[in-house]
């Protein structure tokens, strides 16, 4: 997508999507308000009218009690009527109904709000279409896929009785040992704003008040992904320039595109917890941003003030900072009842700043329509959602366009004239929970009893091959070892297959185990017995297919870097198997790109494209700084060749586009899309900055011999920096604008502009 399409229209499609979502009332429903009822009731009244009326009539406990979001997974659900929580998560279906009927009892019967997590489809809902992850999807580099993804899953979410997501992810991947990686979109700030948006856009449908919509929730605000060590939730070592250098512009874009919750992040920054920073949460996001939604803590970030930062001695002191930070809902820390309860009495807190957070939650409640349908779970209707053919076209259309073929020496596709028999190797090859990855049943956010998606709505790569391979193909399958263990047992059945076949496709990767929320990794090495088994199978001689089903980039040992194809599909979701065999045989010509680089070694951590510039150097002295495989870069079955780059005017004037132009053909026998990717130089500036940037991108489809030219717009903004005063400006002087197939700097083409 050009980013004139979507920065150019930023300021009138946001603010048209924030209208829309703080509508003033839902007048359509008025008729059904009785004559007697209180005017908070009454969906004839504006909200601000509702919003009075009801937060006169509140009594302080009930005020508080609005503010908790509290975990819902146990079987007594009494709390609902005792603190009278606002919100609950981790409550699916009928129990949605009987927690609801609860909080009808209460005095003023306000509606609960419920949020869940659906990070890559209705993740926790048993029979429900689970998406590749965020990870894998950003490959497409395609927000018309993102958009489609946030629908489906909304209208899979919604009919369960869940209000709001607490999704899309917009933290910026640095050091990929980080556990949650493959929960992010990858490194750059554009590319992340862009997918979050379009997935945005697609959970809140047309707005509040639509039955088939989820809140998004953009999160984790804001860099909690700059981590020490790889550790999750380490001290941040940020400042505010860098913040809004490289890590606010995805919440910002997500706060235009009109995101109506956002969530903070465990970390602290100068040691000042997210929770409690209130440069961030109020002077960025609510007064210079003018967000209006609710901001919701994450897990018991207040209780951490407490018990895990211990910059608060009490529950009291942790709900003062809290609020006068500007948080809005407090999710799972119980004991923020009574401690703010206890500062209001104490003449610490004011009555009055309780109700600030508390207008911006029921407010939202009130434009949701939620007084008038709390959206009570229909279970049939949710049973029909999950079974729609589209839906589940959709989830193989994202499988198909997150593949990225890292390497190829032209075994793929595979020739069925000469492949007659296919080893199918290694413990991520008919492995169901492994292909759907982190936030799905089976992985750590639930318990083991909570149970698992059913085997059969998952197509692993051993079912796709299977199904997709020619008629009279032999399929052997070998585990091979384990990830989660050293097992190695199974490596001489293994090779025994592959020797027995004309070709080895290995399924290697990560576990589980090593993957997710405090599952950082020291290494990036494949664990368990998968070197060995590589090791072995390339000895056998047989031509080999590595497939990698991974959270994230690993190091590849040299078995795997000397085979003649990987293909990277990361966590591919429920069809990943069905899209991996169609590229194997050709039936799809892969399309994805790399948003992630991949590290050489560990040792080479961080190293994302866009690093500043000023370094000592081009390398380390015993090893390369250049990734193996670097952000952007993803090959195909055909040849695409890039011409002829230009700019429509040499000079840029003060707050105009600029526009870039390339042709592109398709030098092949095969027909494909290819990723045209636009990245700015800033030549000479007043403080130090990246390299180069990512500005703009646009997918296109050519046949062979087919010859196209693309133009990318560039607006004002693309060309800006953050000064060392913290303001974004655009500096007059040079500009290289740089079109190619990838961030490598041999792969671009130079055009130069001057700002004026």
């Amino acid at each position: 997508m050009a980013r004139s399409s979507t920065a150019r229209r930023l300021a009138a499609v946001g603010l048209a999507l924030a209208s829309m979502a703080l509508g003033t009332s839902s007048s359509r429903v008025a008729a059904q308000a009785g004559s007697g009822a209180l005017p908070f009731r009454n969906p004839a009244l504006s909200v601000d009218e509702r919003l009075a009326d009801l937060v006169g009539r509140m009594t302080l406990e009930e005020k508080v009690g609005q503010l908790l979001m509290l975990d819902a997974r146990g079987d007594d659900l009494s709390f609902v009527n005792t603190r009278q929580p606002g919100a609950l998560l981790h409550v699916l279906g009928a129990k949605v109904g009987r927690a609801m009927d609860l909080a009808a009892k209460n005095r003023l019967g306000i509606p609960l709000l419920i949020g869940e997590d659906g990070i890559h489809g209705h993740s926790f809902w048993k029979d429900a279409n689970i998406f590749p992850t965020e990870l894998a999807m950003a490959a497409s580099w395609s927000p018309e896929l993102l958009e489609r993804v946030g629908r489906v899953t909304a209208e899979e979410m919604a009919p369960t009785g869940i209000h709001e997501t607490f999704s899309p992810v917009l933290c910026l991947t640095r050091d990929v040992r980080w556990g949650r990686t493959g929960e992010t979109f990858g490194e750059d700030p554009y590319l992340i704003g862009e997918l979050g948006a379009a997935l945005i856009r697609g959970y809140q449908g047309k707005g509040l008040d639509d039955p088939t919509a989820v809140v998004a929730t953009a999160k984790h605000y804001a860099g909690y992904s700059e981590t020490q060590g790889g550790r999750d939730a380490s001290e941040a070592d940020i400042s505010r320039r860098k913040l809004r250098s490289y890590f606010l512009p995805p919440f910002e874009r997500a706060a235009r595109a009109g995101a109506m919750m956002f969530m903070t992040g465990y970390q602290s920054m100068d040691g000042v917890p997210s929770t409690a920073n209130k440069w961030l949460l109020r002077d960025v996001l609510k007064d210079e941003w003018g967000f209006k939604g609710v901001l919701v803590t994450d897990w018991d970030n207040v209780g951490r003030l407490v018990h895990e930062q211990k910059v608060a001695a009490t529950f009291a002191d942790a709900a003062i900072m809290a609020i006068r930070a500007g948080n809005d809902l407090i999710m799972t820390t119980p004991q923020f009842y009574e401690g703010a309860i206890e500062a209001v009495k104490s003449g610490r807190l004011k009555e009055s700043e309780i109700d600030e957070p508390l207008k911006r939650l029921l407010a939202l409640k009130l434009r949701m329509g939620l007084f008038e349908n709390p959206r009570r779970p229909d279970l049939a209707k949710a049973a029909v959602e999950v079974s729609r053919p589209d839906h589940r076209a959709a989830v193989l259309e994202a499988a198909r366009l997150s593949l990225v073929l890292l390497q190829n020496g032209g075994l793929l596709p595979l020739d069925p004239a000469r492949v007659k028999s296919i080893a199918v190797v290694g413990p991520n090859a008919d492995d169901d929970l492994q292909q759907l990855g982190d936030w799905s049943l089976g992985s750590s956010q639930h318990p083991p009893e909570a149970g698992k998606h059913p085997r059969e709505k998952t197509v692993t790569v051993l079912d796709g091959i299977k199904a997709v391979a020619p008629r009279g193909t032999t399929v052997r399958y070998e585990k091979g070892c384990a990830i989660d263990n050293g097992g190695l047992s199974g490596i001489p059945a293994a090779v025994a297959a592959a020797q027995a076949s004309d070709v080895v496709v290995a399924v290697v990767g990560d576990h589980l185990d090593f993957i997710g929320e405090e599952k950082s990794t020291a290494t990036l090495e494949m664990q368990g017995g998968q070197v060995a088994l590589l090791d072995a199978l390339e000895k056998t001689g047989r031509p080999l297919v590595v497939v990698l089903v991974n959270s994230k980039p690993l190091v590849l040992p040299a078995s795997v870097k000397r085979a003649p194809a990987i293909l990277e599909a990361f966590n591919p979701g429920m069809e990943g198997g069905r899209a991996i065999a169609e590229a194997v045989f050709g039936q799809l010509n892969p399309s994805g790109k790399l948003t992630i680089s991949f590290p050489v070694h560990v040792g080479q951590q961080p190293v994302f494209y866009n690093q500043v510039r000023g370094q000592h150097g081009t390398r380390y002295a015993d090893l390369t700084e250049e990734p193996l495989f670097p952000f952007g870069h993803g090959l195909s079955y055909t040849t695409y060749r890039y011409s002829n780059v230009r700019l429509a005017s040499p000079t840029l004037s003060r707050g105009q586009s600029a526009s870039v132009s390339v042709d592109v053909e398709n030098a092949g026998r095969r027909a494909g899309d290819e990723v045209v990717q636009v990245y700015v130089s800033d030549v000479i500036t007043s403080v130090t900055w990246v390299g180069k940037a990512l500005e703009g991108f646009a997918r296109v489809h050519l046949e062979p011999g087919e010859k196209k030219t693309v133009t990318v717009t560039l607006p004002w903004e693309s060309f800006r920096l953050v000064d060392a005063d913290g303001r974004s400006v655009v500096e007059p002087g040079d500009f290289d604008v740089l079109v190619g197939p990838s961030s490598r700097d041999k792969d671009l083409l130079k055009a130069t502009l001057r700002a004026e």
